[in-house]
């Protein structure tokens, strides 16, 4: 049974520093490292595909692992594996700091996803367990707050870190928070179980989830038939692992109310469309248009604004007129920011071409995430709302690494990103294609998500955290 503290006591705030912390370095490499990615280029001599192996690899690895890294942490205990996934994702961070050359940093990357996996769910689930049921909103809260505050100023630093001291220190930044978390976590942080957490551990499950995403990204990035048919057969032999294995990392039932199995649907194209914006447009801005690193990274920062601030009034909206409208009309809202978006080539100004592009994607943003994260919560059985949360958090993520994977090829880009004519005219097929994906998951959310799947009442489910652009959050479970 784990032990409750006050969010007031020393221990409860020592939580909720510790938790701040450690969830902080996720959050800031989830935004950051895109903007750095025309310095990393320069420096490794990487192409096009290298770069979409760097923001891969990582995901690649978070995606498979994550819904792994809650069960493991309900099963050896929680406290635990937030402080080895801390560990591991430092040491995988410091790894690529030091690489020299893209082999290296996407094998680096690909053990820093392992370690995300492990240190994002333990995070949120650590307050769950540690602080009492009186508290435990107001501590969701300001880590929510905290955390959005991180992946809000992601970008800045990066590029501010590109321009000045060199992109490596986006890596290094994360070993002294990292050391001062798990000190935090190890002495002070109480330790917690899930009762009942036992049986057989889904190890297969994990390994063919990790081959099925690898065999198909690397097949979309290098069209590659022989690694597209070892991913399609290794997600078949995933997908008969799941139904048969009785603690399995993926339930398949979970898929049985339409609601939840159509959200997710949406879901998939909703986040494959926001990566793949966030994947073109920072290299456009510095590629094309020749901003800066800091001014790329600070371009998005309204979209990310917009998303911290009006999250909860969409959640409230949702709650009083069903998911439909609101998620729909942001999702279309969405389109036409990324449709303005795609005339952004040289000689732009931020004020009269960027902006009102990044306005627009960030209020359809607002619009959307909080009622896609309430209808999933409403349409899984309240008992497994962890893992139905766990469940569309890996979903997005999966969408978002195909779309960085696929759209480069199919949107044209060279292989040569620095070629800016040729990189522009991509640039542009690339955007039309997100804002086509945005409008496409717009019609599925109108057609498949009925108005009132919410039951619009004061007990309706609506996103409790900060909803954040990686991913949708991992809500904690109901109380």
């Amino acid at each position: 049974m784990a032990v409750e503290v006050r969010l007031s006591s020393k221990t409860g705030r020592y939580v909720l520093l510790a938790t701040v912390l450690g969830s902080g370095m996720a959050m800031l490499d989830a935004t950051v490292v895109n903007v750095t990615l025309p310095r990393i280029g320069a420096e490794l001599s990487a192409s096009m595909a290298g770069l979409q192996w760097i923001v891969n690899s990582y995901m690649l690895t978070l995606a498979a692992f994550i819904l792994l890294g809650g069960s493991l942490g309900d099963r050896y205990g929680r406290r635990r594996l937030f402080v080895v996934g801390t560990a591991w994702f430092a040491t995988a961070s410091l790894l690529c700091g030091l690489a020299h050359s893209v082999t290296m940093l996407v094998a680096a990357r690909v053990f820093q996803g392992i370690g995300g996996a492990l240190l994002t769910p333990g995070s949120l689930a650590l307050i769950q367990a540690s602080i009492v049921k009186d508290d435990r909103s107001r501590a969701i809260g300001a880590w929510s707050a905290l955390g959005g505050i991180a992946g809000a100023i992601g970008p800045f630093l990066g590029g501010w870190m590109a321009d000045t001291i060199g992109w490596r220190w986006v890596f290094f930044l994360n070993a002294p928070l990292a050391v001062v978390a798990m000190a935090i976590a190890w002495r002070h942080v109480p330790e917690s179980k899930a009762d009942g957490a036992r049986g057989p551990f889904d190890g297969g499950g994990a390994l063919l989830g990790v081959l099925a995403l690898a065999g198909i990204t690397y097949a979309l990035i290098e069209w590659s038939a022989l690694a597209a048919v070892l991913g399609l057969v290794a997600l078949i032999a995933f997908v008969a692992v799941e139904r048969k294995h009785p603690d399995a990392m993926l339930p398949l039932d979970i898929f049985a109310p339409r609601t939840f199995a159509a959200i997710n649907v949406v879901t998939i194209f909703m986040y494959a469309a926001i990566s793949g914006v966030f994947f073109f447009l920072v290299l456009d801005l510095q590629v094309v248009a020749g901003f800066s690193s800091v001014h790329a990274g600070s371009a998005l920062l309204p979209a990310t604004l917009l998303l911290l601030t009006l999250s909860t009034h969409a959640g409230a909206l949702a709650k009083r007129v069903g998911p439909r409208t609101p998620l729909a009309a942001g999702l279309f809202l969405a389109a036409i920011g990324v449709f303005l978006m795609s005339r952004i080539g040289s000689n732009v100004s931020y004020l009269a071409d960027v902006l009102p592009a990044v306005l627009l994607f960030g209020v359809g943003l607002s619009l959307a995430v909080a009622p896609l994260t309430a209808t999933v919560l409403a349409s899984a059985d309240p008992s497994r709302a962890g893992i139905a949360s766990g469940v569309n958090n890996a979903t997005a993520r999966t969408g978002g690494l195909l779309a960085v994977a696929a759209l480069p090829l199919l949107a044209g880009l060279p292989h040569d990103y620095t070629d800016h004519a040729a990189f522009m005219s991509g640039f542009r097929t690339a955007m039309l294609a997100c804002a086509a994906l945005f409008s496409f998951a717009g019609v599925l959310a109108w057609l498949l998500i009925r108005g009132n799947a919410l039951d619009a009442g004061p007990k309706a489910p609506q996103c409790k955290v900060h909803c954040g652009l990686g991913a949708p959050p991992l809500e904690p479970v109901a109380d």
